[in-house]
């Protein structure tokens, strides 16, 4: 009891001293720390852009180093810290008015990590317009693993500001990273959240065809949805003129013909439309004119997907090697289409030349997968029921009726945009219910 009750002491005195110490110094003196600029702000009471150290080669410097960005915002010291684990860029969080849903519930800290490889996050410095150009010595960091080790730093650097409880916390491939991030290092965070995260198991999964095809919405809407492709199909050599003046306007690069591209957009708007939860209402009537086809059109499946190299090539060269993605069916357009196939779009659509020799590793996948099933951390998966990357979550496998942490919560019709905020008011309830006595 004694020594408890120093143990107390001596962590009053820690905070008292860490009180009477400015943030932005604590976070100047943090180990791996290079920099950190204050940014103006009207939700935290301190918010700053933080630069940290990483090794481009995991844990082994010798392969040179990086700078990561972090966006950081105190609530105090005393509270939460909520981890973003994001997938691609985090200059969304240099807005003055940014808060993080987690960090808003639970009134807690945030720290904002952007994915290497992304934004100002690049090894070398370069765009990714300009990283293609390097050779495969330069990808082959391009890893998971690499993207997990920077987080573990991350952790272990601002665990030194940040004493409390800690969460981790992503949406898509933002919750895949917090997925990974736990099956990885168990210990590192107290609480995860993982939002509409997949977990693809080949290049070209296969589940997401099949739920596009049988059992998103009703049968009813599915079929409103096949017509809008046959449609636009049937009007493709009235509306590929200005698909292909609109390519040349924002001066997109194909690896393919522009009328292939064309019916690569066709077949991605299923999956788009979906997964944002766009209203069928969007969708023209039979007899609307070109003009409001082609403009529903390129909003719901635009060509900027396609093109290559673009500032999202780091992103399917991970999808090519560990992430896995969706592919496409093409039944009832093969009549219009100038594509005779669908097989290795990835690679042949949006991976530039010098990167199309990666394969597939199922590694990932079989380690995350397994580690979830044969375990119980404090994680609580979100999804959205007519969201076609639910097909590919955990959703349809994690048994969670014999654990006491683990948590699914499918939000009925929802989207990719499924957050606790938006849950039914009784998933709400038990969700902020389990978060909140994790933190106690």
């Amino acid at each position: 009891m004694k020594r408890m009750l120093l143990s107390a002491a001596m962590l009053l005195v820690v905070l008292h001293m860490a009180a009477q110490v400015d943030f932005q110094t604590l976070l100047k003196t943090a180990p791996h720390v290079v920099a950190v600029e204050p940014l103006k702000n009207e939700v935290y009471k301190e918010k700053y852009v933080v630069r940290i150290e990483q090794n481009v080669n995991g844990h082994d410097a010798s392969d040179g180093t990086f700078t990561q960005r972090l966006i950081v915002g105190l609530k105090g010291l005393d509270r939460p810290t909520v981890m973003v684990t994001e997938g691609y860029f985090a200059h969304y969080a240099l807005s003055t008015w940014y808060e993080e849903e987690l960090s808003n519930l639970l009134d807690a800290n945030v720290v904002v990590c952007e994915y290497r490889y992304f934004g100002e996050s690049a090894p070398k410095g370069l765009t990714p317009q300009q990283t293609v150009l390097q050779d495969m010595d330069y990808w082959q960091w391009m890893t998971v693993d690499n993207s997990l080790a920077d987080l573990h730093r991350v952790r272990q650097s601002l665990g030194t500001v940040f004493g409390g409880k800690w969460v981790a916390t992503g949406i898509s491939k933002g919750g895949q990273t917090t997925m990974f991030y736990r099956a990885t290092y168990p210990d590192d965070v107290d609480v995860s959240v993982s939002y509409v995260a997949p977990l693809n198991k080949a290049v070209q999964d296969g589940r997401h065809e099949k739920f596009l095809a049988k059992q998103v919405g009703t049968a009813e809407e599915r079929q409103e949805v096949e017509d809008a492709t046959v449609e636009l199909m049937e009007r493709k050599q009235r509306l590929l003129p200005r698909f292909e003046k609109l390519c040349q306007e924002k001066n997109y690069t194909f690896k393919l013909p522009v009328q292939d591209v064309y019916d690569y957009c066709v077949l991605e708007l299923p999956f788009s439309l979906w997964q944002w939860g766009t209203p069928l209402t969007t969708i023209p009537d039979d007899d609307a004119s070109d003009d409001a086809w082609f403009k529903f059109f390129t909003e719901t499946a635009g060509p900027e997907y396609f093109d290559c190299p673009s500032e999202f090539t780091p992103f399917f060269v991970q999808a090519q090697r560990e992430l896995g993605y969706y592919g496409y069916s093409v039944k009832g357009l093969k009549k219009w289409q100038s594509i005779s196939t669908t097989k290795d779009y990835i690679t042949r659509m949006v991976l530039p030349a010098q990167l199309e020799g990666i394969k597939f590793d199922k590694t990932l996948y079989k380690r995350t997968r397994r580690y979830l099933k044969e375990n119980d951390p404090r994680h609580i998966f979100i999804y959205g029921e007519i969201d076609p990357w639910t097909s590919s979550g955990v959703a349809g496998w994690l048994d969670c009726s014999k654990k006491q942490n683990m948590r699914v919560y499918v939000q009925p019709r929802g989207s990719h945009r499924a957050r606790i905020g938006n849950m039914p008011e009784e998933m709400k309830s038990e969700i902020m219910s389990r978060l909140t006595g994790w933190l106690q």
